[in-house]
């Protein structure tokens, strides 16, 4: 595809990638920079980049689009940021990180942009996969595995996603979610076990009381990301939602309290369960 010249729109975007470009290469300059900005480095970085990623999610789970814009902003200044502290150590700069992306897309869409033909997503995500596959061929990796190349710097949810998608690919999948609702009941059963022995008596403050529970509930947590996925659930948007909800009834319960004249904080759990039901209610004739 080329560029209509009368369309200015592909030069304003290089003439603002420069500006920014420049603007981070000056924050970063050891005489004249911002002492922050210069004592960074990629690991204390890092976090700020996967930060901007959620907030990017957050504002389109709002339909904040004055927002999105902003947002990507950010995420983009993450990139810009790590692409200058790569090239102050000669190892690459903002254009080759744009190359390799464009290189990338190009090699992994054969059907969009050479003589490959395919039918559906379907077959587009199978072909992607043994595009991935022959690219970490090519750099040496020796791991053939299904579930190769999947990022370990990943959020866990994600990363279980992610395995279990892999996973489906080789059949390894059930056809639908009902075999995972009794998974799940199996899997809640061993977690009320294990509680159920270390209050009786067998110590559950020892590490290995801690490991025997911790992977229980990692068990839970699995199973439950491969039930959101077989239902087509988002798992991030489903526990941004919770989490929404959950502190809008909070708040709710806070006020409530303050309208009675009451500490929230003071009252038995009992009463905070009455508040609760109160809010809950409240927010049904609400909505």
């Amino acid at each position: 595809m080329t560029e209509n010249p009368s369309d200015p729109s592909p030069v304003a975007s290089r003439n603002g990638i420069d500006r920014l470009l420049r603007i981070m290469a000056r924050l970063r300059d050891r005489d004249h920079g911002c002492p922050w900005d210069i004592e960074q480095d990629f690991a204390t970085i890092a976090p700020y980049t996967v930060e901007e990623a959620y907030e990017v999610a957050d504002a389109i789970d709002r339909d904040d689009l004055p927002g999105l814009k902003d947002e990507l902003g950010d995420l983009l200044l993450q990139v810009v940021f790590h692409a200058q502290m790569a090239r102050e150590r000669g190892a690459f700069d903002f254009g080759d990180v744009v190359q390799a992306i464009c290189d990338k897309m190009v090699r992994r869409h054969p059907h969009v942009f050479g003589e490959a033909r395919t039918g559906d997503a379907q077959a587009q995500a199978r072909q992607w996969e043994a595009v991935k596959r022959a690219e970490r061929a090519a750099a040496g990796e020796q791991d053939d595995s299904a579930l190769a190349g999947i990022a370990r710097g990943l959020p866990e949810w994600q990363r279980a996603l992610k395995l279990q998608s892999r996973a489906a690919r080789t059949g390894f999948e059930w056809t639908d979610p009902r075999p995972l609702i009794a998974k799940l009941h199996e899997e809640v059963e061993e977690v009320r076990a294990e509680l159920a022995e270390q209050a009786g008596g067998r110590d559950g403050n020892d590490e290995a009381g801690k490991r025997r529970l911790r992977e229980e509930i990692g068990d839970v947590l699995f199973v439950c990301a491969n039930l959101a996925r077989h239902a087509k659930v988002d798992v991030g948007t489903a526990l941004r939602h919770a989490n929404l909800k959950f502190e809008r009834r909070f708040r709710m319960m806070e006020s409530l309290a303050k309208a009675d004249g009451t500490d929230f904080a003071s009252l038995s759990l009992s009463q905070q369960e009455a508040y609760w039901r109160r809010a809950k209610q409240a927010e049904r004739r609400a909505g």
